[in-house]
């Protein structure tokens, strides 16, 4: 059996006494899709900063095919440059137009050459539906837009492992559907990806594994088919009782 591409392993994270993230373990293969729910303050968001080293972990180790990217004497620049990142507020830079926004992290960390980089990022664009948007700054485009330009702004870097947090959370319900139908596209085309969300029903259609945190724990991880559909814990059982 291959090494997972990621490994996690007593991952833990706590602000002050609050422990947000108490011993989480975790194997992503390559072409995965693992989904995150549970709870608001669950750690899903924060089990995402920590992958990423936005967060800075107190105890237990990430490994990235095969290297601890935990290891202090690791640049956090160089494991970045190898995941892409979504959030939920998109955060596209403003004063710059849509293509901009999805050549900068290329040209500036990757040293793509401005062709090559606006060639790609044009390219994933048009594919998206957001081709003719190229020349037009955030501000000008709806949310469900603005966030597929962010979707494509990450992959526009070629990652390893693409992170998503809550990206459909800030969207009226009427966008929410463009977005996941380019998760599901990204999906089938075997891109490797962790998501932290509340779509039960999108991570029971495309999830590989789903993951259920608890109060910073994983409580129940396995197929949606398991996890979802006949979930082993009691605590599984009642937050998809209300949820679903």
């Amino acid at each position: 059996m291959s090494e997972p591409l990621l490994r996690v392993r007593g991952l833990r994270k706590a602000y002050g006494e609050r422990v947000v993230l108490d011993g989480v373990d975790l194997d992503v293969a390559t072409g995965e899709v693992v989904c995150l729910i549970g709870a608001s303050g669950s750690g899903k968001s924060t089990l995402l900063r920590c992958l990423n080293l936005l967060d800075q972990v107190d105890d237990g180790t990430i490994e990235l095919e095969g290297r601890e990217i935990t290891d202090p004497k690791v640049d956090p620049r160089s494991v970045r440059r190898r995941m892409g990142m979504v959030f939920q507020a998109y955060n596209l830079f403003p004063h710059l137009t849509v293509l901009q926004n999805c050549t900068l992290a290329p040209r500036r960390a990757h040293r793509v050459g401005r062709r090559e980089a606006e060639a790609r990022a044009r390219e994933l664009l048009t594919r998206f539906g957001l081709g003719e948007h190229v020349d037009a700054h955030p501000d000008r485009l709806s949310g469900g837009q603005q966030q597929r330009a962010a979707v494509v702004r990450a992959l526009c870097t070629r990652p390893t492992l693409l992170l998503l947090d809550e990206v459909t959370a800030a969207l009226d319900p009427e966008l929410v559907g463009e977005v996941l139908g380019i998760l599901r596209e990204l999906a089938a085309q075997g891109t490797t990806m962790v998501l932290a969300t509340h779509e039960i029903s999108f991570a029971r259609d495309v999830a590989s594994t789903v993951v259920f945190l608890d109060d910073g724990r994983v409580c129940e991880q396995g197929p949606p088919a398991q996890v979802l559909v006949d979930p082993v814990q009691e605590r599984t059982r009642a937050f998809l009782k209300r949820v679903l």
